[in-house]
C-alpha cells in the first residue's frame, strides 16, 4: 500500500505540473522565466549544469554522470564543453550531428540513455520546464506563431531569438481554426517521455530493403485523404516519424554508419538548416540535438567514402575510449553486479579490483620510456605515488599514445566471465583466482581474440597475478599483527626517536634504566631498508622525516605513521618481514598444534570482521598465502 501511495502522489505531482493557456498567457510568461523558450542543445546543456561539478584527480566531473559513468571525466568534460556548451550558444557547433565513436562496451549507449532520462526528469523542474502549441505531434515551439518580419522586435523586447517557421499543420490551424488570432492558439507544458514518444526519437538500422524513410519522417494517412481530398492536406498527414517525435528534445542514431545512404542525408539539412522534408510540404522546422554512436572500424570505414565527405563535415567526432583507472573499472564491475541476480554471491576482497587491473592493462600501450614499466604506468594513471615520478610524467605518458584505451578487454567480458564461474561451479563464494582463471578460459571460446592478443592478454594475467599475490600477502601479514595500528605506532615511535638523535646529534635515554644510548643504526636501516633508502641517503632520508613532522605541528596537526606514505610502506614491511616466518608456519601447517590453530581461527575472524571475507573466502586466502611463502 505504502508503494501504492507513492505512485498515486507521483501522479499528482505530475497533474499539478501541467499548464496550459493560451499563447497571450504564455507570452506573459515568458517575461518573468525567458529560459523557457531555450533550445534542444541549451535545454541539455543546463540540464548537465544545474546537476553540479566536483573535482576527481585534479580534473572537473560533472555529477550529472558520475553515478553511471566511470573513469571517463576527461572525455566528458571534452564533451560538454567542446560542443554542449558553444551549442548552447547557437555558436555553429549546434549544427553538427555528435557522434561517439568508441570500442564496445564503452559506454556510449549509457552516455546517451543518461541523457535521455535526465530529460525525462528535468523537463519536470521549473529550469527545464517545455511548452507546445496544444494538439501538435510535434509538440511545436509557440514562438514560431511570431511572423518572420516581427522577429527582431521580439528579440529586442523578450531577448529571445526565434528559429524555425509553423508547421504546415500548424498554419492550417491558426487560418482555419483560429482565424489568424495568434493570441487565442493554445498552449500547454509538455513532459518528454521516450515511452510516450514526446522529445525523445531512437533509430535503429534494420534491413535496407524493408525499412521506409517514414519512420523518420512520417506518413500519409490514406484513410484521410478520401476526407481532406488531397495527399497534400496536412491534416491526411501522419507526423510520427521519428525526426518529428523528437522535436525540442534529442533524437538517437543508434549505429548510424550502418543506415541506408538515403536515411544519412535527410540529417544534411536538419543539421545545417534545422529542417526536412516531408511528404508534398515544405521544409519542416525541427529543433533536436542529433547523438549517434559508432565503433572506430565503422567510422574508419565511413570517412574513407568521398561520397560521404558532405555529412562527416557536419558531424563532431567525440572519441569516447575506454576507463583507463583500476578503481573506477572496479566501480563499473560493482555497479553491474549490483543490478544482477548474482548480487548475493560472496565475492571475496581484492576480486574485482583483480578483475580491473587485468582488463586495464589489456588497454595501455606499453610505455616507450625505459624507467616505466606496465605496472607503474597503470599506477600513476590511477593516480597512485610512484616513487621519482610526479604529474608531468603522467602527462607525457598520455602524450605517447593519443589513441590509448580505444583496444583491450571491454567490461561485458569481464562480466560475462565472473557470471560463467559463478553459474558452472554453482559458488556461493568467488575469489581473484577463480576469476582470473575464468577469464583466461575465455580466451579460447572468443575466435575475435587474434593469437597475438591472446599472448598480450596471458601476459596481463601474470600481471595481475602478481598484483594479487602482493596483496593476498599484506591482507594476511596485516590480519596476523595484533592490534595492527597499534604495532605500526609503537615502531614508528622508536624509529622517530632515534631519527630524532641522530640527527640533532644527541642520545637517547633507556626508559628503564636511564641509562644515555646512541641512536639505534640497526633499527632505523632495519626499516629504511624496506623501501630502498640506501646508506648514502639515509641523512637526507631522514632529514626529510623531521621537516615533515615540524610542518605538521605548524599547522596544528597530529604526524602519524600514515602522514608519509614512505614511511608507512617502510612500518608496514618491516613488521610484515618480522611476522613472516610465523605466517609461514601457521598457515602451511597440515597438522597444526593447539597454540597455531587458536592463531589460525584468530586471523580468519578478524579477515571475517575488519576486512570483509566470509570464512570460505578467508580460509581459501590463508592456504594461498601459505603456498606463495613456501616456494
Amino acid at each position: 500500500m505504502d508503494m501504492l501511495k507513492r505512485v498515486a502522489d507521483y501522479q499528482l505531482e505530475e497533474s499539478m505540473l501541467k499548464w496550459e493557456g493560451t499563447f497571450s498567457d504564455y507570452l506573459e510568461m515568458l517575461k518573468s522565466r525567458p529560459w523557457i523558450a531555450q533550445s534542444a542543445h541549451s535545454r541539455i546543456y543546463h540540464m548537465i549544469k544545474d546537476a553540479g561539478t566536483e573535482q576527481i584527480n585534479g580534473r572537473k566531473s560533472y555529477r550529472f554522470f558520475n553515478r553511471h559513468l566511470f573513469g571517463l571525466e576527461e572525455a566528458l568534460e571534452r564533451l560538454v564543453e567542446e560542443y554542449f556548451h558553444p551549442a548552447a550558444r547557437r555558436l555553429d557547433v549546434k549544427k553538427r550531428i555528435l557522434l561517439l565513436m568508441g570500442p564496445v562496451s564503452g559506454g556510449k549507449s549509457t552516455l546517451v540513455t543518461l541523457l535521455k532520462r535526465g530529460l525525462e526528469q528535468y523537463t519536470r523542474t521549473d529550469r527545464g520546464a517545455v511548452y507546445a502549441i496544444k494538439g501538435c505531434p510535434m509538440h511545436e515551439d509557440p514562438l514560431h506563431l511570431i511572423p518572420e518580419a516581427l522577429r527582431e522586435d521580439f528579440f529586442k523586447e523578450y531577448g529571445v531569438r526565434i528559429e524555425g517557421h509553423l508547421s504546415p499543420l500548424n498554419m492550417m490551424r491558426l487560418e482555419k481554426e483560429f482565424g489568424n488570432r495568434i493570441e487565442d492558439v493554445p498552449v500547454e507544458r509538455v513532459f518528454f517521455s521516450e515511452d510516450k514518444r514526446t522529445g525523445i526519437g531512437t533509430f535503429s538500422p534494420s534491413d535496407p530493403k524493408s525499412q521506409d524513410i517514414a519512420d523518420l519522417t512520417g506518413s500519409l494517412d490514406f484513410s484521410a485523404i478520401a476526407e481532406y481530398g488531397s495527399e497534400s492536406d496536412p491534416r491526411a498527414y501522419r507526423f510520427d516519424g521519428e525526426l518529428n517525435k523528437a522535436n525540442r528534445g534529442l533524437m538517437e542514431f543508434q549505429e548510424m554508419l550502418k543506415c541506408d545512404e538515403k536515411f544519412l542525408w535527410h540529417l544534411l539539412s536538419l543539421t545545417q538548416e534545422g529542417n526536412f522534408k516531408a511528404g508534398r510540404f515544405a521544409l519542416i522546422s525541427a529543433d533536436e540535438m542529433i547523438v549517434a554512436h559508432t565503433n572506430e572500424t565503422e567510422y574508419r570505414s565511413f570517412i574513407s567514402n568521398k561520397k560521404n565527405e558532405a555529412l562527416h563535415s557536419r558531424m563532431i567526432v567525440m572519441p569516447m575510449p575506454y576507463n583507463l583507472r583500476v578503481s573506477e573499472e572496479e566501480k563499473i564491475y560493482e555497479k553491474l553486479i549490483s543490478q544482477s541476480d548474482v548480487a548475493d554471491v560472496h565475492i571475496a576482497p581484492h576480486t574485482l579490483r583483480t578483475a580491473a587491473i587485468f582488463t586495464v592493462l589489456t588497454r595501455l600501450k606499453e610505455p616507450k620510456r625505459k624507467d616505466i614499466n606496465l605496472i607503474s604506468k597503470m599506477k600513476m594513471y590511477d593516480g597512485e605515488s610512484v616513487e621519482g615520478f610526479g604529474e608531468a610524467d603522467v602527462e607525457e605518458l598520455k602524450r605517447e599514445h593519443t589513441g590509448e584505451g580505444m583496444e583491450g578487454i571491454d567490461p561485458r567480458y569481464v562480466l560475462n566471465r565472473i557470471s560463467s564461474t559463478i553459474i558452472k561451479k554453482e559458488l556461493s563464494s568467488i575469489n581473484a583466482l577463480d576469476v582470473l582463471r575464468s577469464l583466461k578460459e575465455g580466451f579460447d571460446q572468443h575466435a575475435s581474440i587474434s593469437k597475438e592478443s591472446r599472448e598480450h592478454y596471458l601476459t596481463c594475467i601474470s600481471l595481475a597475478r602478481k598484483e594479487f599475490d602482493d596483496l593476498a600477502k599484506k591482507e594476511v601479514q596485516k590480519a596476523f599483527v595484533y592490534s595492527y595500528e597499534e604495532s605500526a605506532k609503537t615502531l614508528m615511535d622508536n624509529y622517530l626517536d632515534n631519527v630524532e638523535a641522530y640527527c640533532h646529534k644527541s642520545k637517547l635515554k633507556d626508559p628503564l634504566t636511564g641509562e644515555e644510548m646512541h641512536p639505534d643504526e640497526r633499527l632505523m636501516r632495519s626499516i629504511e631498508e624496506q623501501i630502498g633508502v640506501s646508506e648514502n641517503a639515509k641523512k637526507a632520508f631522514r632529514e626529510e622525516i623531521l621537516i615533515r613532522i615540524s610542518a605538521f605541528a605548524r599547522k596544528g596537526k597530529r604526524f602519524d605513521y600514515q602522514s608519509h606514505s614512505r614511511l608507512k610502506e617502510a612500518i608496514q614491511k618491516k613488521l610484515f618481514a618480522d611476522l613472516k616466518d610465523v605466517v609461514k608456519i601457521t598457515t602451511s601447517s597440515k597438522t597444526p598444534d593447539e597454540l597455531q590453530l587458536k592463531k589460525m581461527n584468530e586471523v580468519i575472524a578478524r579477515l571475517i570482521d575488519e576486512y570483509g571475507y566470509n570464512s570460505t573466502s578467508a580460509n581459501d586466502l590463508l592456504k594461498y598465502v601459505g603456498s606463495l611463502l613456501n616456494r
